[in-house]
């Protein structure tokens, strides 16, 4: 299997995707929303995947040796976009977190 521009731009879609969700979650915090903000991150999550499995793919046919074309720059590029939409939904993850349980703690 040839790493294809079609599974390359699926990768970089699916972290947008997430990185977009993620920041949408955010944005609920901001209007003390933390349900939609769950929710939001549930979908995040579910993009990561998609990007997750066509990144497995390819991992998986360059382990094989059934794929020699290497990594290439759009591939670099694309591993950068899903990393960041991975790091950015576990931090704004951890922010609603943070948050909620002030907003817990000052209803006391």
């Amino acid at each position: 299997m040839e790493i294809n521009e079609q599974q390359i731009m699926t990768i970089i879609g699916a972290a947008g995707a997430s990185k977009a969700k993620a920041f949408g979650a955010l944005a609920k915090v901001r209007e003390h929303d933390y349900e939609g903000a769950r929710a939001m991150l549930v979908e995040a999550k579910e993009a990561d995947l998609q990007a997750h499995q066509v990144q497995t793919e390819i991992i998986t046919a360059a382990l094989s040796g059934s794929d020699d074309s290497g990594a290439n720059l759009l591939m670099v590029h694309a591993q950068d976009h899903y990393m960041t939409s991975q790091l950015a939904r576990d931090l704004i993850a951890e922010i609603v977190n943070i948050f909620e349980a002030r907003d817990a703690e000052q209803d006391k």
